[in-house]
C-alpha cells in the first residue's frame, strides 16, 4: 500500500510529464509558425524557441510574435552575428563590467559597477551595443536551460551616473530579446538616493523579471551571496576568493 507521500510524488510526476508534453506540444506548433514566416528559423534550436515561448506562458502566438521581433532585431543590430570590442571603446574604457565565475547551480555571474557608468560621446546606440555585448559573453557561459546570474553593485552611484535612457534601454533588450536569461539580480550597496531613480523604472520591469531582482541588505551581504555561490567563485571584494575579471579579457 502507497503512502501519502508516495502518491503525491506520483502525481506531482504525472504532472510534470503531462505538462512537458503539452509544452512540447506548443513549442512544435511555434516552430512551424516562425519558419513559415522566417525560413531562416530553421536554424534555431528548441532551447532558444522555449525561452520565448516561455515568456509569454506558453501561448504560442504570442511567443513567435516575441521570437520574429527578435530575429528581426538581431539582423539588423548585430549584422556580424556579434558586437567586437572596438564598436564599444568608450563604453569599454569606463571598465564597469566583469565576469566572474559560477553559482552554485552552474550559472554564470557578472558583476557591473555602477558608480562607473556616466554618459559618453558614444551615446545610446554604443550603450545598448556594450549590452548586447555584455549578455552575449554571459550566454556564451550557460549549458542547457541554465541562466545567468547579476551582481549590481551601486557602492558610491550618485546623480552624475543617473541615465535614465540607459536604463530603460537595457531593461527592453533583457526583457524583449534575452527572455529567460536572467536568473537573478542581486542589488548591493544601493544608497537611499538611487530609489529615487529606481521608482522611476520598476513600472517597465515586467513580472517575472521583478520577482529576480533582490535587494541585500550591506550587512547580510556576504551571507546573502554565499547561499548561492560558493567562496572560492565569489569575487574578492564581497569576501570571496576571485579576483574581479573586467568583460573585455574574459
Amino acid at each position: 500500500m502507497m503512502s501519502p507521500t508516495d502518491s503525491d510524488r506520483e502525481t506531482e510526476q504525472a504532472e510534470h510529464l503531462q505538462g512537458n508534453v503539452r509544452e512540447q506540444t506548443k513549442l512544435q506548433l511555434m516552430r512551424a509558425l516562425v519558419e513559415n514566416q522566417d525560413p531562416s528559423s530553421k536554424d534555431v534550436d528548441d532551447l532558444t524557441l522555449r525561452r520565448f515561448l516561455r515568456a509569454r506562458d506558453l501561448d504560442v502566438e504570442k511567443g513567435s510574435a516575441m521570437f520574429l521581433k527578435y530575429m528581426k532585431w538581431r539582423r539588423t543590430f548585430v549584422p556580424n552575428g556579434f558586437i567586437s570590442s572596438s564598436e564599444i571603446p568608450n563604453e569599454i574604457a569606463q571598465n564597469k563590467m566583469f565576469l566572474q565565475g559560477f553559482d552554485k547551480k552552474g550559472q554564470p555571474i557578472g558583476v557591473v559597477l555602477g558608480a562607473r557608468h556616466f554618459q559618453n560621446k558614444g551615446g545610446l546606440d554604443e550603450f545598448k551595443r556594450f549590452v548586447v555585448y555584455i549578455l552575449d559573453k554571459l550566454c556564451e557561459r550557460t549549458t542547457g536551460e541554465k541562466k545567468f546570474v547579476v551582481i549590481g553593485d551601486l557602492k558610491g552611484w550618485g546623480y552624475a551616473n543617473t541615465d535614465l535612457r540607459a536604463y530603460l534601454g537595457a531593461l527592453s533588450i533583457l526583457q524583449d530579446y534575452y527572455p529567460e536569461r536572467l536568473g537573478k539580480m542581486f542589488v548591493v550597496h544601493a544608497p537611499y538616493i538611487f530609489m529615487a531613480v529606481w521608482k522611476i523604472v520598476y513600472p517597465f520591469i515586467d513580472k517575472n523579471t521583478r520577482k529576480k531582482i533582490v535587494f541585500v541588505e550591506d550587512a547580510k551581504l556576504k551571507s546573502t551571496l554565499l547561499e548561492e555561490i560558493d567562496e572560492s567563485q565569489l569575487p574578492e571584494t564581497y569576501g570571496g576568493q576571485l579576483p574581479l575579471v573586467p568583460i573585455q579579457l574574459s
